[in-house]
């Protein structure tokens, strides 16, 4: 039986799979070096329904990975003010890693990125994420270290990676 990839782009139709995605992800990514606490503070800060009717209101652009017409992950993508654009969520349920969502939702990324004439496309990854091995294949590389402090009495300890595009 074959399967199909798809990639298309999200919108609020799509909050609740967004945020069903992400609920399902993030203690996987994530549960063993943050805690359970600030795991929920985060996915409550990021995914409620009006943090992501925000988002797309303020112009970021999400896509949907669906395998056999079932959503299997996400990615956000935004303008910068400064020429650059940042991808700002990437996430492919456990389940359905090695499928070849997570590398097409980056490519779609890129692919925006380049169309709205871009320098570079950047992001933030955790430190201790094996994600960034995953940028790093595809020719993103460390720009510099950060910590940035999210409310809550919580930080996120991360890398910030970029992929410059030559024009």
């Amino acid at each position: 039986m074959s399967t199909t990839l798809h990639i298309r782009e999200a919108g609020v139709k799509d909050i609740a799979i967004i945020r069903e995605i992400a609920t399902i992800t993030w203690p996987v990514a994530y549960g063993s070096y943050i805690s359970k606490a600030q795991l929920d503070y985060m996915l409550d800060m990021m995914y409620s329904d009006s943090s992501l009717l925000a988002q797309i209101n303020n112009g970021h652009q999400f896509y949907i990975a669906e395998l056999n017409s079932t959503p299997i992950g996400f990615a956000s993508v935004s303008k910068e003010e400064d020429n650059t654009c940042k991808l700002n969520k990437l996430y492919v349920l456990p389940t359905a890693q090695k499928t070849g969502g997570g590398k097409a939702l980056l490519q779609k990324s890129i692919e925006y990125a380049k169309s709205q004439a871009a320098s570079c496309l950047f992001l933030q990854v955790n430190k201790q994420n094996n994600a960034q091995h995953f940028y790093s294949k595809h020719g993103f590389i460390v720009r510099e270290a950060s910590i940035l402090e999210i409310g809550g009495g919580y930080v996120m300890d991360d890398y910030i990676m970029e992929l410059a595009f030559t024009n």
